[in-house]
């Protein structure tokens, strides 16, 4: 019996902002405290942002969020500075023996861009999909109100 395929969750949100800026949000710790963890988006403290941006670097996004410490953690795949970006994801100690993957891909369109993010899962979390899904729109929501 062959495995199932994986889940996949897409969410596209345009911007008003060059490609470039919207690409670097997601590299830079301030701006990762801003738009993707803390009080601006969820009831959470942001704990510590470590980031090293480049083929093969990994990060660590710790927030505290209802008296437990959650690290998410990944490794960056693709960094194709502003058009592409390509991570795992997992969650320390829950999912980081089987990470996701999540592959942004930025275009420019007239008066800003457009972000496609597509959150590729194994099959077991299924039930998660939409969880997922809501919570990326959250951040981008909030990526979206700094610019």
């Amino acid at each position: 019996m062959s495995p199932a395929p994986p889940i996949e969750v897409r969410v596209t949100r345009y911007f008003e902002a060059a490609p470039e800026r919207v690409f670097d949000a997601w590299l830079v710790p301030r701006a990762l405290g801003q738009w993707m963890f803390g009080p601006r988006v969820r009831e959470e403290n942001v704990v510590r942002l470590d980031v090293d941006p480049r083929v093969g670097g990994s990060f660590s996004l710790k927030v505290e969020r209802n008296g437990e410490i959650i690290d998410h953690v990944g490794q960056y795949l693709e960094i194709e500075r502003p058009h592409r970006l390509v991570f795992t994801w997992a969650i320390k100690g829950q999912s980081d023996d089987e990470p996701s993957q999540v592959r942004i891909d930025i275009s420019a369109s007239s008066s800003g861009c457009v972000l496609t993010l597509v959150h590729s899962m194994d099959a077991k979390w299924a039930e998660y999909a939409q969880r997922t899904q809501d919570g990326w729109n959250t951040m981008l929501d909030a990526l979206a109100g700094l610019f």
